[in-house]
């Protein structure tokens, strides 16, 4: 028994070292196959070098006016910029800024109190340790804290003496950092776009070879010849430090965006982004495995953006603004104009709906000397609204007429009306007018004509000293309708974002139905204003406004290049009115500027270019930057407006005019007239000199 355990012992040793020597002859070949077969191949893998792409900035397209005035130009500017390599350390960057801060003045304003403790921390490693108890690091050793706990207790417990130790020299590496740190590998970050001297540059250029990622550039800023006029209008780009804002970033990066890409924030910038963009250059660098940069070259240098040519004529638009600013002013000097401070006009084509001017000023206070100035408001004549008042009249008109209401010379009488439990409602002057058509009523501005076209309009019957009976929501409703043809109270369409519709009045009283149809319920802008009067002169067709005219080709001499698209005229709609129905509020507009007791032949009757519109004052409450302090019964005041074309047969230009809060009282200062003469015979004077 016991010989044949010794047998069967040593037989399973024997198989035991057969497998050990197979395993490790196996073990020996696949050395062998890796080392010789496959070891050129795996050399090569580890020394391949990886190609890497990044998109360089480029200029965004030009702007002109109609006459090929340059509106919106790039200031080319020097720059100092970083390039994140991949693999850089924080450490690595951190010299990098500090060999930098020795060379360049760089601002520290923007430095945070977080990025200062976050700076101080990496300085100060063992203080910043200290920072932590015993106990606080025994649970870090037991895994009961981790890494940012013990930074964020860290960065609690920096004092404000800590900071202090920081030195002018220390502020002005950590914003040098600050910029550095905030991009991705391959992503250029500007480092220093605004007044960097040539002894800067060039203690740059003789030190790039230690400062890895560091060059010198050309950006560029958005400059203005023409200063602050339209720059409201005109839109704002992102900076070279911001890039993509965050909320947008999504968006744009889907589209081919890189972060650090300037962007159009607003208006027309924003609204034909598309087109001002630039085409970015590329440069192809070649990097190791381990990230190291051994070559770059430039695939692409880009091109700028495409240029915009705008409907604007920038002499007429100056021309206009003197013009506003000179009665602001004058009106400003007389009692009762305490809450005036703003005044628009439009200038627009009716038959193809381009803007010649836009314009807007507001006089406010100066922060810093508090002295009072007046700044550019254009973007006003979209974004803000109000009630209009007289100027709607031929809207509700042709409202009556459609609903069959009333028919042209249909008479009224005009006499103050009482309905019961409400102040009387009556026309603007001392005395009844007596009975008036439908002609009479637009050439002398009759309130009583319009509200009892309503009355009529929603089913209704007035008895004097008893309630209104009326239809109210069916009144309102075609009533609004109605206006809505016009561009009352809907979007005009203009190439702008950010449009305002206005504003409708919430109650429902048969008394607002009147309110309404006299310009003194529902507010618009001074945008549907001009859309209004130019679909009135445009024989019913209502034109899309539009500021952009053409879209060119850059040019490197920064004049207009070769045409890519014409902004064609596009009608969005034709009142739905019987031509001779539009004929009769047209002759009724040419009555007011040109015939005895129109409202605006004082001002107009002795023109040569045959005018035709209609005035307007309304009756409103003051709701303007000053409105807190009047607690919650702000001021009645009186907005003053004025709408018209010119010539009456052949329009070549509508106008609109509009001075909100213009008095208070019974001074009547006639600003929306003056201006509206001035503007109207600079148009006819630049444009038919002869």
């Amino acid at each position: 028994m016991k010989k044949n355990r010794k047998v069967h012992t040593s037989f399973r040793l024997n198989i035991l070292f057969a497998i050990v020597f197979l395993l490790f002859a196996l073990l020996i070949i696949r050395l062998g196959v890796v080392q010789i077969v496959k070891g050129e191949q795996f050399a090569r893998e580890v020394s391949r070098n990886q190609e890497s792409n990044m998109s360089t900035s480029v200029p965004r397209g030009l702007m002109f006016d109609r006459k090929g005035k340059l509106v919106v130009d790039n200031e080319g500017l020097n720059a100092i910029t970083y390039t994140r390599e991949p693999g850089t350390s924080l450490e690595d960057m951190l010299k990098i800024a500090e060999k930098l801060s020795t060379m360049i003045e760089v601002e520290t304003s923007k430095v945070r109190e977080r990025d200062k403790k976050d700076y101080w921390i990496m300085v100060n490693e063992s203080k910043a340790r200290s920072k932590i108890t015993q106990e606080e690091w025994g649970k870090y050793d037991n895994k009961k804290i981790d890494d940012k706990k013990i930074y964020e207790l860290q960065l609690e417990r920096i004092s404000e003496k800590d900071l202090n130790t920081l030195t002018a020299q220390d502020m002005k590496t950590l914003a040098i950092y600050r910029e550095m740190n905030s991009g991705y590998a391959f992503t250029s970050q500007v480092l220093k776009n605004i007044n960097v001297t040539f002894e800067e540059l060039a203690k740059i250029n003789e030190s790039l070879e230690d400062l890895p990622g560091v060059d010198t550039a050309v950006d560029w800023n958005r400059s203005y010849p023409f200063g602050e006029t339209l720059k409201t209008v005109l839109g704002n780009v992102s900076s070279s430090e911001k890039g993509i804002p965050k909320d947008k970033i999504d968006y744009y990066l889907s589209k081919g965006y890189s972060l650090n890409d300037r962007i159009g924030l607003s208006y027309l910038e924003m609204q034909y982004e598309d087109v001002l963009k630039g085409n970015p250059g590329t440069i192809q660098y070649m990097t190791n495995k381990a990230g190291k940069v051994l070559s770059s070259q430039i695939i692409d240098k880009g091109q700028r953006g495409r240029d915009l040519v705008l409907t604007i004529d920038m002499e007429l638009q100056l021309t206009v603004e003197k013009i506003i600013e000179e009665e602001l002013k004058a009106a400003k000097s007389q009692l009762g104009t305490s809450l005036l401070d703003r005044a628009y006009v439009i200038l627009m084509e009716p038959k193809t709906g381009e803007i010649l001017a836009l314009a807007g000023k507001q006089i406010t206070t100066d922060k810093e000397s508090g002295e009072k100035i007046i700044i550019d408001d254009a973007l006003g004549n979209i974004t803000n609204s109000y009630n209009i008042g007289s100027v709607v009249k031929g809207a509700t008109i042709l409202a009556g007429y459609q609903t069959g209401a009333i028919k042209p010379g249909t008479q009224f009488y005009d006499t103050p009306m009482k309905i019961k439990g409400t102040p009387v409602k009556k026309s603007w002057t001392a005395n009844s007018m007596g009975y008036l058509d439908d002609l009479m009523a637009i050439r002398r501005s009759s309130n009583v004509y319009m509200f009892k076209t309503a009355i009529e309009i929603g089913d209704g019957y007035y008895q004097k000293n008893q309630p209104l009976r009326l239809k109210q929501a069916e009144a309102f409703d075609k009533l609004r309708t109605s206006f809505s043809q016009f561009g009352l109270g809907v979007r005009t369409g203009i190439d702008l974002p950010n449009e305002t519709i206005g504003f409708k009045g919430m109650e429902t009283k048969p008394g607002f139905v009147l309110d309404l149809s006299i310009g003194q319920y529902d507010t618009y802008s001074n945008m549907q204003m001009a859309q209004y009067i130019s679909t009135i002169a445009n024989d019913g067709l209502r034109m899309q406004p539009h500021l952009v005219k053409e879209i060119r080709e850059p040019n490197d001499e920064k004049e207009i290049g070769p045409i890519i698209t014409e902004i064609q005229p596009t009608a969005m709609n034709r009142i739905d009115m019987r031509n001779e129905w539009i004929d009769r509020v047209q002759l009724g507009f040419k009555q007011v500027m040109q015939e005895p007791l129109g409202t605006g032949v004082s001002y107009f009757g002795d023109t040569p270019y045959s005018p035709a519109g209609k005035t307007g004052t309304a009756e409103a409450f003051y709701d303007g930057p000053l409105r807190s302090k009047f607690g919650t019964e702000p001021p009645e005041v009186i907005n003053l407006s004025l709408a018209g074309y010119a010539p009456s047969d052949h329009p070549q230009i509508a106008m609109a005019v509009l001075v909100p809060w213009a008095y208070q009282g019974n001074i009547d200062h006639h600003a929306n007239m003056k201006i509206g003469r001035k503007v109207m015979d600079a148009y006819f004077e630049l444009n038919n000199p002869n």
